[in-house]
């Protein structure tokens, strides 16, 4: 029997615990999240509909709530910290070793409940906290840990090596160690290799790296992820304008930054957020994705604008022509919206067979409620425009179904084109545009014949 991919594992597991919700068998539930780690159960949480994450949630571990929390997106985390009174994320932040993890957990935390957060941690922590926090989180100071390991420049490697027994251990993805002077002013590195296959007589200062430049604490996140990828970087120093040592940052960080700014390249270019919740409640998706909608429909509105400069030489049927480019192209955006989430949702192991059902429920009724809205104000329009309820009637109705059947389509296609072998990155836009144009077009046209003819 052939080994499962890790897709497939993923599916059974999201399959397993639907199952298991459906049934409300916490034993079940619980079994299965003992069985994983935390990632995981981020994902479990990510696949899931808001209404049975509250069903998960308690029987996660309390030491493994930080950490599943950091591995969720901004929009699932901020949901389950909202739930949560500042006594009980200050006893989440007590489970977490590293600092920057507990900025992270903290930064997007509405000011006061983040002060009372803040009040309740112990000084040392809350320093260190405030310190980290200064900075925004897209620079290399709000991605930087506040514990590297530091040496100074005189001493022989045997006295390094004993103090590095004595410390016990070292932080997760150190490769080198920082040299610094005693004002903390950073002035080098020294490898692990190095250390560990050099004379131990030897001087720090006689085979420390002084041409790795540190990264300046208020350098841009990309900025960092271009030069951890120019020069092979597994952690660098952090400094500040005097060139004081900071913190560090390491490579498990930039990838973090490098999938984040792949996600919103492709999720913009949609409208869309780049922590956007497969499974966000219905009436946040539908305000976010109205503003996007909103935009598309004053360009829309310009193109009809120009073939309307005519109007004076054409009769009524021809205005049912000026605005016939509106339908197909909000459809065509509704769709598109969804299609890039799904798109996201199947390359992340977030979508399959056992939640594709609500999803699309969901995606039909934030189309529904945005073809009301858009409805009324294009029927709106168009009786200023053109003093014709009939005509406003006409592109209201169709309005609503294609937006609607875009919604619908955006989820369905992605799914029919991967079962083929076909990638909806490529080929969906394509696919979807023609789907909702002839929808479109079909729909206003039909019922302009049938009700005006």
């Amino acid at each position: 029997m052939s080994e499962q991919s890790s897709e497939q594992l993923t599916e059974q597991l999201r399959q397993d615990i639907s199952l298991a919700l459906e049934a409300s068998d916490t034993q079940a539930i619980a079994q299965l999240l003992e069985e994983i780690n935390v990632a995981q159960i981020a994902d479990v949480l990510e696949s899931i509909p808001s209404s049975q994450r509250e069903l998960i949630w308690p029987l996660v571990y309390r030491e493994n709530i930080g950490p599943v929390l950091l591995e969720t997106g901004d929009e699932v985390r901020l949901q389950k910290l909202d739930s949560l009174d500042s006594q009980e994320i200050a006893d989440i932040i007590d489970t977490l070793p590293d600092v920057d993890d507990q900025a992270d957990l903290i930064l997007d935390l509405p000011t006061q409940k983040l002060v009372n957060v803040l009040y309740i941690l112990d000084k040392q922590k809350r320093e260190k906290l405030q310190s980290l926090l200064s900075y925004p989180e897209d620079t290399a100071g709000g991605l930087m840990d506040l514990d590297p390991v530091t040496i100074r420049a005189d001493v022989t490697l045997d006295v390094v090596l004993r103090y590095l027994r004595i410390r016990g251990e070292i932080p997760k993805h150190t490769d080198q160690l920082f040299v610094t002077n005693r004002y903390d002013v950073y002035q080098g590195v020294l490898s692990l290799n190095q250390l560990l296959t050099t004379d131990t007589e030897t001087r720090v200062k006689d085979i420390m790296n002084t041409d790795i430049l540190p990264l300046n604490a208020n350098l841009e996140d990309d900025e960092v992820a271009r030069i951890f990828e120019d020069n092979d970087l597994i952690s660098a120093a952090v400094v500040d304008d005097s060139g004081k040592l900071l913190g560090r940052i390491t490579v498990d960080d930039v990838v973090d930054v490098i999938r984040e700014e792949g996600d919103n390249s492709v999720l913009s270019m949609a409208g869309l957020h780049e922590d956007e919740d497969l499974f966000s409640p219905i009436w946040s998706s539908t305000r976010r994705r109205a503003v996007w909608l909103g935009f598309n429909l004053l360009t829309a509105f310009l193109a009809a604008a120009v073939i309307g400069l005519f109007e004076a030489t054409l009769d009524k049927i021809v205005a049912l022509a000026i605005l016939l480019t509106i339908v197909p192209s909000m459809g065509g955006i509704a769709g598109s919206q969804t299609l890039t989430l799904v798109i996201r949702g199947l390359a992340l192991g977030q979508l399959g067979t056992s939640n594709f059902n609500s999803l699309v429920k969901k995606e039909i009724s934030v189309g529904l409620l945005n073809g009301l809205l858009w409805a009324m104000v294009v029927a709106a329009f168009t009786i200023i425009w053109f003093q014709d309820f009939q005509i406003a009637s006409i592109i209201a109705i169709a309005l609503i179904v294609n937006l609607v059947a875009g919604a619908f389509a955006g989820a369905l296609i992605p799914v029919l084109l991967k079962r083929i072998g076909i990638d909806p990155a490529l080929a969906g836009s394509v696919v979807l545009t023609t789907f909702t144009d002839v929808i479109g077009i079909l729909v206003f046209l039909g019922l302009a014949t049938v009700i005006m003819m």
